[in-house]
């Protein structure tokens, strides 16, 4: 017997989940004032500009590729995709100035508020494509958040 949970009671955990990951934390998986955005809104182009080691990423790279990848699986759940994604091009962003770490920071939250919009929108989410996109969303997020976090722990001091 196949159970089903309820469009509804999906797309509320669903974008508390969102709202907590990007925007501000209601107390679900975050500590109050962690969420993306809260914190990018207090890294300076200088510090997003670094890396920690020779072998990381910058700080700004980071948002980059979490940009990015919205981009991507916003394609995945429309079905548009184009083919494969230049994963590699992503990670390409190094010094930036504060002008192209505030356009750097807009450009995500634009991706985001995009794809959160055509979230919304969906009739339905009986679609792998739509439910492992959303999900993918989260989850890859999260995990690009605790980079950033982490990376700051050497870039402030």
């Amino acid at each position: 017997m196949t159970q089903q949970i309820s469009t509804e009671l999906f797309t509320t955990n669903l974008y508390a989940l969102l709202t907590e990951t990007f925007e501000s934390v209601h107390g679900i998986f975050l500590d109050k004032g962690t969420s993306l955005f809260e914190t990018l809104d207090g890294i300076t182009a200088a510090q997003a500009s670094r890396a920690t080691n020779g072998r990381c990423a910058t700080l700004a790279a980071q948002v980059n590729h979490t940009r990015f990848y919205i981009d991507v699986l916003e394609e995945y759940m429309l079905q548009t995709n184009k083919g494969p994604a230049d994963w590699d091009s992503s990670w390409q962003v190094g010094e930036v100035t504060e002008a192209e770490w505030a356009a750097l920071k807009q450009a995500l939250r634009d991706s985001y508020a995009r794809v959160r919009a055509i979230m919304e929108g969906f009739d339905s989410w009986d679609d792998d494509n739509r439910l492992g996109g959303a999900l993918a969303i989260i989850v890859h997020t999260a995990h690009h958040l605790g980079e950033i976090r982490q990376m700051l722990c050497v870039l402030r001091d």
